[in-house]
């Protein structure tokens, strides 16, 4: 038997990104038949459901539908429903469960309640056949194919691109500026090979790591502190852009590595403070988007540029492979990471 080399799985997962990514816009068709449905019958708000790297697929998607679609949106919290019983009215409510395994008892739990409750349910997830597909009314598939390594990457990145092509389909959208996003993130993956290594010979001692970004991007921040803490064992913390100068800026120094999600755009735009002031505080910025050339940093990878809402899809694609590379330099295996399971189950 044929063993293994430390990061095999993960890498190859990044570098399939791109393929999955085209085929989801190819198939949006399905997707625009669950939106359809949706649209016949608005809701009055929404809430969304998640755990791990799907929570920050779903605070993107908590973006969109406020931006996008004008409604109010909100994360609940799980166990609101399974340890306190809590059963509120959710009569008109659209009600998305978001989990790449389908297969988490609290969050197949909070779906059925919320269904009870009167809400629409619907599953976002890689896995159809799921107890969490069976629960929900409706279920988007995204459909990236089995994924062997522990830390999500592929059903990461797909997971956002169903969502912006679900709530899109919802105002009517037909998915024309995701058209060519495989392209796209083919061109960041290339693009960005240079800039990682030498982020992650600059950063492989690193102790301390800070990640921000605002907007759409404060998803990536989110997904960025959460791959290096489960991949690299760092202790990373990642802040809204505007929360970070509400106070944990004063803990910034000439130890502080910080990983800044910076894409073109209204977010990006308002970064620029942010990262002045964590510059003058001596810390070490990471840009990383298509944003990355206009901001302060000392090292910096320029992303591909797209409409502000699909920044996230990829940006991330070189965050991953700095978790990665990180990993491997400090002598881990980020397929199998210590402690960590592929699924979850909480309750």
């Amino acid at each position: 038997m044929t063993q293994l080399r430390p990061g095999e799985h993960m890498a190859a997962e990044i570098s399939e990104q791109p393929s999955v990514l085209a085929g989801l816009v190819e198939r949006r068709s399905g997707i625009a038949e669950v939106a359809e449905k949706i649209s016949q019958n608005p809701p009055r708000f929404a809430l969304l459901a998640a755990r791990g790297s799907s929570d920050h697929g779903a605070l993107y998607a908590k973006y969109l539908i406020e931006v996008l679609l004008g409604l109010p949106a909100g994360l609940v919290s799980p166990s609101t429903a399974t340890l306190y019983g809590a059963r509120p009215d959710l009569r008109d409510v659209l009600f998305i469960t978001v989990s790449q395994s389908g297969g988490s008892p609290d969050l197949i739990e909070v779906t059925e309640a919320a269904r009870r409750q009167g809400a629409l349910t619907v599953s976002v997830t890689n896995t159809p056949d799921s107890p969490l597909r069976a629960a929900s009314e409706l279920g988007v598939d995204i459909g990236a194919g089995v994924e062997k390594a522990v830390a999500a990457t592929k059903t990461y990145s797909a997971t956002l691109m169903a969502l912006y092509l679900f709530i899109d389909a919802i105002r009517g959208g037909k998915g024309e500026d995701a058209e060519k996003i495989g392209e796209l993130a083919q061109q960041t993956l290339d693009g960005s090979v240079e800039g990682v290594q030498r982020a992650v010979d600059r950063y492989r001692f690193v102790d301390r790591v800070l990640t921000t970004g605002r907007g759409y991007s404060y998803a990536s921040a989110l997904e960025a502190s959460l791959k290096l803490a489960e991949t690299s064992y760092l202790a990373a913390r990642a802040y809204s852009g505007a929360d970070l100068l509400h106070g944990p800026v004063a803990a910034v120094d000439g130890e502080t590595a910080v990983l800044a999600a910076t894409s073109l755009g209204r977010g990006g735009e308002a970064m620029r403070e942010v990262l002045e002031a964590v510059g003058e505080r001596g810390a070490d910025v990471l840009a990383v988007g298509s944003a990355a050339n206009d901001v302060p940093a000392a090292l910096r990878i320029p992303v591909a540029p797209t409409v502000e809402e699909l920044a996230p899809v990829l940006e991330i694609l070189p965050i991953q492979r700095i978790a990665l590379g990180l990993s491997l330099a400090r002598g881990g295996n980020p397929d199998n990471p210590r402690g960590l399971l592929k699924v979850t189950k909480t309750r």
